[in-house]
């Protein structure tokens, strides 16, 4: 009859080949049950230059967020050199732009004041002719009427030198000696205006008046003709032009 017997050899080897079946199987486990690791954030729009090691690699590294913040604090602020020509040459543009408008505006005031100084010369003298006669002449027999006349045209500081003037000078010689003054602006004649424009501004005209006076008093045999030139300054107030200044030449 045979023996039987029963060997430990196969167990063990059957015991091996579970127990690392177990821990592969338990590896297996562990790494299905890690977390994921987060990926690392991207960066687009920009294109990163890393330079390779001098025995180079053999799978180029992936640029990190920290290379493009590196080349964000490199970058030049204005942009490269192709921005700072557009700005040079906006600022340019723009300093041109508000020199031609300075330009514009000076040539404008310039037109508009010479058109106002053209129609100031027209108005102050035909106001001067006007105002000469009366000015300049009186009666003895009327000469509260014609000093308030005259002061009608005259302004300022020279309205009251006149009133002062006449009430103590001409008035009281003009009764005296029964005096009648008569002017009365010269007519023109070939090649030599009456009244001509000394000076001109849009508020302010000097004129030149040939003016004739015949004079007649107690003083004097007949009637006296004087060929006077006078020279009116015009001012232009709220009533018009008027007469701020009278000098015999």
């Amino acid at each position: 009859m045979a023996k039987t017997t029963t060997g430990r050899a196969p167990a063990s080897g059957t015991r091996r080949t579970m127990t690392a079946a177990a821990r592969a199987a338990a590896k297996r486990a562990e790494r299905g049950h890690r977390e994921p690791t987060a990926p690392e954030p991207t960066v687009a729009g920009r294109t990163v230059l890393i330079e390779a090691p001098k025995n180079g690699w053999e799978d180029p590294p992936e640029p990190s967020l920290e290379s493009f913040e590196e080349f964000e604090e490199n970058a030049p602020e204005d942009g490269g050199q192709p921005h700072r020509r557009r700005r040079l040459l906006t600022a340019v543009l723009g300093v041109l732009l508000v020199a031609g408008l300075v330009a514009v505006a000076a040539l404008g005031w310039q037109y508009w004041d010479g058109r106002k100084t053209e129609s100031a010369r027209a108005q102050a003298l035909t106001a001067a002719r006007k105002a000469a006669p009366v000015v300049l002449s009186y009666d003895h027999r009327r000469l509260d009427k014609d000093f308030a006349a005259a002061r009608t045209h005259l302004s300022g500081d020279f309205r009251d030198e006149y009133g002062k003037t006449t009430k103590t000078v001409v008035g009281p010689t003009a009764k005296k000696y029964r005096g009648v003054v008569k002017a009365t602006v010269a007519a023109p004649t070939t090649g030599a205006p009456s009244a001509s424009i000394v000076s001109a501004s849009p508020d302010r005209v000097v004129v030149l008046l040939f003016v004739n006076q015949v004079t007649e008093s107690t003083q004097v045999s007949g009637a006296r003709v004087d060929l006077n030139r006078v020279r009116m300054t015009m001012t232009r107030t709220a009533d018009g032009w008027k007469v701020s200044a009278v000098d015999a030449l």
